[in-house]
């Protein structure tokens, strides 16, 4: 009975240990400067992309009105179907020519094994860039500075 009670401890131990091995998120630094252009504010969306190209997780939000989220089109068919608790939303919407300073984490274990940063924005009455900048989570990449397609300029991302 004593050795069957250690081993269930011993099991529980490791169980344990592993769930925090598994969790090393990582802060960096990321710099949205919005594109020149007329009219109301962005909203922006990070997400992080699985390798099979299915959203994964959302890492951050901007724009605090959730009445206008279903224009962010193919992420809200993802987070609109499970509505979980989003952490990462900031103040409100970037207007043209703006910029924004966040800090986001990212799982240190989705870096260089194909997964993917998407940034999508909407402006109420105009265009939706579901891609407006996609790029492979890489370190090499999560150093670099990815210009943008729609109401985003560019984006840089820094090591915290």
């Amino acid at each position: 009975m004593k050795r069957i009670f250690n081993y269930s401890i011993l099991i529980i131990g490791l169980c344990i240990l592993s769930s925090f091995a598994g969790s090393t998120n990582k802060k960096y630094k990321c710099l949205i400067q919005m594109a020149n252009y007329e009219g109301e504010g962005a909203y922006v969306v990070v997400s992080l992309i699985n390798p099979k190209g299915q959203y994964e997780k959302t890492l951050y939000v901007q724009g605090d009105d959730k009445e206008w989220y279903y224009e962010i089109t193919a992420w809200w068919k993802f987070y609109g179907k499970k509505r979980t608790k989003l952490d990462g939303i900031t103040g409100s919407t970037l207007s043209g020519g703006e910029r924004s300073m966040k800090v986001i984490g990212i799982d240190q274990s989705k870096i260089d094994n194909g997964y993917k940063l998407r940034f999508e924005s909407a402006v109420e009455a105009k265009n939706y860039y579901k891609q407006d900048i996609e790029f492979s989570l890489t370190t090499a990449n999560l150093q670099k500075k990815f210009n943008g397609k729609g109401f985003i300029r560019y984006v840089r991302m820094l090591p915290q």
